[in-house]
This record gives structure tokens, C-alpha cells and sequence, in this order.
């Protein structure tokens, strides 16, 4: 089969492609300024790669288009079609489907889909729970928003069922985003996970969703998917999952985190006992930190007990798991005389992972005794959630363990330097990336911690302020 994916060079998209072309179908794909670090994955693998939307494409007479979310009926302000390709589709009546389905009837149909869904973390516990599987020998597939460093790439097929009677195992990260402007479910509905994990639940992606509750309404149509034989994992301290619940479900439940949950955790996030309904049963020392990792964690043991892994042996998996590119990853550090300067690179964009991010590295400073290093908190609110100016208000408390902030306000349509006047003087607003890198440079001291957020390249700026903090 030959495939041409439109948004090919998107984290989801690509792995797609990996994914077909690992399966032995002819793949070939467009974006708009087709970028790194997927462009370069997609080429490694012999995808061609085509620049733009150009309505010529459809002379390549794939079996059939796979259209990203990207991609829309939008015109520009000329008047012209913003994705003409896809209009030349339409016209021409030729096949077209969206990546969630083909996933669905290429690569997950007959395998156990183990389905990781929530606001946050969900790229992290698909990962998690994917070392776990294949710590246990079970070679599982997956396909993660990310790429998970025990593995070094976001997507692969997997192997067989492991025994007779059993299904091959595939590990997906379930985003609740839209699918295709042709069909505005949220892509994991058409995942039909065995094991579905709900991490946790709050609003975000206000350019698609009017308020939680409908939100909420897509998290219960994929647990009407579950099969009696299924399991739900749950996050025991979210009100929304109990409502989301509250609805209906018809398969096993197993919950974390909360005090009568059936998996916690007792001591620091770094190194802490597993207790399976009250009782010991693991134990997990890695080099994570914050609480929302420990809940992670609990949330992929739970999930991978249902198809056959020991909490012991999950814990002892995740031990050595060694977390995911762009989830507090050092990008550098340079030693200066009184201490070093210290760059990290996040993805954290919502309030709520702001503050989790910016206080699991609080945690971590106290934990070994850095009680007196600062954490320079540098963010973009790029998210079309953000960006719409919908959590802006939240800032403030979401930075509240940052001993200075900095933000990049180039293309708000709201004032940033309103939403942070609660922070006083430890907040700074800039408007363009050079600007900012001169004014972290201007603030910064020897010992600090450089924190960079963003869901996007950022413009390069933790190279940059490696590159002026050495100089």
C-alpha cells in the first residue's frame, strides 16, 4: 500500500509514518516548512518528504491520503485554499482517511491496545508503561508523542502475541484532541483500548472545547469502548475522571493515588514504596522527580498488572527508566566561578504543568540541599489553549515557585504583562527571543537554574543561552 501524509511532520503524524513504513507500505508525506527533529527521523527511514500543501501531490495516486489535524478548509486572506492539496481531494473524489483510523485498521486491530489518556503525562506514562512491557520481555509496540530515551525512537511495531490465546501488546499515547476537520471526535476513540489510563482530567485545547464538561463527554465515550474483559485506571484524587465515571462503565477498575486507591505510594517521589491495596509491593529509585512523576508511575504499574507484570517487577522496571526527551532534560550547563549555570529544556505549557514542573525541580533542589538556588522560570504561551489567553490568569499561581520569569509574549493577542502583574518585579515580559536572552543574561547569577517551557522549538533558546552564558 502507499500512503502521502498531509502533516506528516507532526509528533503524532510521524510516528504514523514510522509505523507504515516498518509494516512495508510505501510511505510519502508534505508539511508546511518540513522540520526538524521529525524530518530528519522520516528521511532516516527513506520517507520522502514533500514542502507544502501543493495541489500537484495528487499525481502521486497513493492508495490512499492520510490527513492530519493540521490540515483544514481554511483560505487565506487572498482568498486561496491554505491547504490546496486537500481541496484537490475532495474534487477529485480520491481516497482520504485520518491517521486515528488508519491506525486503527492497520496496525491496532487484533492487538491488546493499552491506551494512556489524560491532560498531563501522558507522554511520559506511555512510555513508562512501555519500558515496563518490554523490561518483562513482552515487545510491545508503541506509539508516544515523544521519544522515550530507554528506547531512542517514538514509535515501532512491536512484536507477536507472546503466547498462544494472547494478544501482541501496543503501548498509544490517547490525546483527547480533535481527530480530522472531517471528523471532530477525539483521536483516541478510535483506539478500542483493553487497558485504558486515565491520568487525570482538566480543560485545555480552548479552540476546540467550550468548557470540562465536554471534555469530559470524550473521556467517557473512550471508556464505552473498553470491553467487559478491559480495565480502567484511574486517578483517585480528580473529581472530573469520578464524574466521568459517574456515567457508566462497564469494565475493571483499578485506581491510584488518592489514600484508598488500590496502587500508592509511601515516601519522596524519588525513591518510594509501592503499596498494592495497602500492602507493599515494589519499590521505585530513579532519578525523576515531583509528585506527578511518582503518580505516573502507579498509573503504569496498575496498567501493566492487567496484562500479566508483577508491581514488583513493573517498580524494578521503572527504576532504570531514564524519562523522555523534553521533560526536564538538561540541555547544558557551564561552570563559572561561584557555581554553575545550569539549562533545562520542558514541555510544559498548561498552568497546571507549569507548576508541577517548576515545583518537582523545587523539590528536587531541596532534596539535595540546594535550598538557596534560584529557578529562573522562561515560557511561551504558544498553546492554542494559551494562546488564546483563556488560562492567563492562572500564571501567577503557576509560577509561584519560580524565583524570577520571564516570558515571550511575541504573538499574544493579550497582554502578558497584565496577567503578571501579580508576580511584581520577579516577572519580566519581553517580546521577541533575542530580547529575552538578553534579559535572562541580564538577571541570571552564578548557581542558577535556567527553566525553559514551551511546546515548541522556543526559537532556539536554550542553545542560545548556553552559547552567551560559555562566552
Amino acid at each position: 500500500m502507499h500512503i502521502h501524509i498531509l502533516g506528516i511532520c507532526g509528533t503524532f503524524m510521524g510516528g504514523v509514518a514510522a509505523l507504515a513504513r516498518e509494516a512495508g507500505h510505501t510511505v510519502t508525506g508534505c508539511d508546511s516548512g518540513v522540520y526538524p527533529p521529525m524530518s530528519d527521523q522520516l528521511r532516516a527511514l527513506g520517507i520522502e518528504l514533500i514542502e507544502g500543501y501543493g495541489a500537484d501531490q495528487l499525481s502521486l495516486k497513493p492508495d490512499v491520503f492520510v490527513i492530519g489535524n493540521v490540515v483544514s478548509r481554511a483560505r487565506l486572506a487572498n482568498g486561496t485554499p491554505k491547504f490546496p492539496l486537500m481541496e484537490a481531494i475532495l474534487e477529485d473524489g480520491a481516497p482520504y482517511t485520518s491517521g486515528p483510523q488508519w491506525l486503527l485498521e492497520n496496525v491496532l486491530q487484533g492487538r491488546h491496545v493499552m491506551a494512556v489518556a489524560g491532560t498531563h503525562g501522558k507522554t511520559t506514562t506511555t512510555s513508562m508503561l512501555a519500558w515496563i512491557l518490554e523490561s518483562a520481555g513482552l515487545n510491545p509496540g508503541f506509539l508516544v508523542g515523544g521519544v522515550p530515551l530507554n528506547f531512542g525512537i517514538s514509535a515501532r511495531l512491536g512484536g507477536s502475541a507472546p503466547t498462544d490465546g494472547q494478544r501482541a501488546l501496543f503501548v498509544i499515547e490517547a490525546d483527547e484532541y480533535d481527530t480530522a476537520f472531517f471528523d471532530k471526535r477525539s483521536k483516541f476513540v478510535h483506539y478500542r483500548p483493553r487497558t485504558a489510563v486515565l491520568n487525570n482530567l482538566e480543560f485545555d485545547h480552548a479552540d476546540i472545547f467550550d468548557d470540562l464538561a465536554a471534555i469530559e463527554r470524550q473521556f467517557h465515550h473512550l471508556i464505552r469502548t473498553v470491553p467487559p474483559s478491559g480495565r480502567v485506571v484511574f486517578n483517585g484524587l480528580e473529581e472530573s475522571l469520578t464524574r466521568v465515571l459517574s456515567q457508566g462503565c462497564w469494565s475493571e477498575q483499578r485506581s491510584f493515588g488518592s489514600a484508598v486507591s488500590d496502587f500508592t505510594a509511601e515516601g519522596e517521589a524519588s525513591s518510594f514504596e509501592v503499596l498494592h491495596q495497602g500492602q507493599p509491593a515494589g519499590r521505585v529509585d530513579w532519578a525523576l522527580s515531583g509528585v506527578h512523576n511518582q503518580l505516573n508511575a502507579l498509573a503504569a504499574i496498575a496498567a501493566a498488572e492487567h496484562v500479566g507484570v508483577t508491581p514488583q517487577d513493573a517498580a524494578t522496571a521503572l527504576s532504570a527508566f531514564q524519562n523522555v526527551r523534553r521533560r526536564m532534560e538538561i540541555r547544558g550547563s557551564v561552570q563559572r566561578e561561584g557555581g554553575a549555570f545550569t539549562v533545562y529544556d520542558d514541555f510544559a505549557h498548561h498552568p497546571t504543568a507549569i507548576r508541577t514542573t517548576v515545583d518537582g525541580l523545587r523539590r528536587q533542589l531541596d532534596a539535595a540541599g540546594k535550598t538557596s538556588d534560584r529557578i529562573l522560570a522562561i515560557f511561551e504561551p504558544r498553546s492554542n489553549t494559551m494562546k488564546l489567553g483563556t488560562m492567563k490568569n492562572q500564571l501567577p499561581w503557576a509560577l509561584e515557585h519560580a524565583d524570577l520569569a520571564f516570558c515571550h509574549s511575541g504573538g499574544l493577542d493579550w497582554n502578558a504583562a497584565d496577567a503578571l502583574t501579580p508576580m511584581g518585579e520577579r516577572a519580566k515580559v519581553v517580546g521577541s527571543i533575542d530580547e529575552l536572552v538578553k534579559n535572562v543574561l541580564t538577571n541570571a547569577q552564578p548557581g542558577d537554574h535556567l527553566l525553559c517551557m514551551s511546546n515548541g522549538g522556543f526559537g532556539g533558546v536554550h542553545e542560545k543561552l548556553l552559547k552567551e552564558l560559555a562566552s
